[in-house]
């Protein structure tokens, strides 16, 4: 099996999650690549079976929350069929942000198994948990 993490990012804190994340698909067996939205390795996109998409938490502190930059996630590349997952990094409070970021994934063509927000000062625990999740939900589906 193969994955691709997609991330939007503004601080750093997405990109370190999505680099996190598919270490820890690689470390579970799975050849997995990690990059921008803006810099989408499109041969990675096309040979991967998972693709994971992540995206940090904007809006007011205690509502309004949406991923961030949500036009650029508007325009990923078609996955029609694609198992996929969704996570967001947030501060104070994720709201609707997975949600939302699962829609986005699922108007793509992608197949949304799940999602977890990683709370910004829990990186390595929030991806490693993620991946667990996910290897279980993948699991279920095989």
């Amino acid at each position: 099996m193969r994955a691709i993490v997609i991330y939007e990012s503004l601080t750093g804190n997405t990109a370190k999650a999505g680099h996190m994340i598919a270490d820890e698909l690689s470390a579970a067996g799975i050849e997995a690549t990690a990059c921008p939205i803006t810099a989408i390795d499109l041969q990675a996109l096309s040979e991967s079976d998972l693709v994971v998409v992540g995206s940090w938490t904007d809006g007011l502190i205690l509502f309004g929350q949406r991923p961030g930059r949500v036009g650029r996630l508007a325009k990923l590349p078609v996955i029609d069929g694609k198992t996929a997952a969704v996570y967001c990094t947030y501060a104070i409070e994720k709201g609707k942000t997975l949600e939302k970021l699962s829609g986005i994934v699922s108007r793509r063509g992608g197949n949304v198994v799940g999602g977890m927000a990683i709370k910004r000062n829990n990186l390595a625990g929030g991806a490693s948990e993620f991946v667990d999740r996910l290897l279980g939900a993948l699991e279920k589906t095989n």
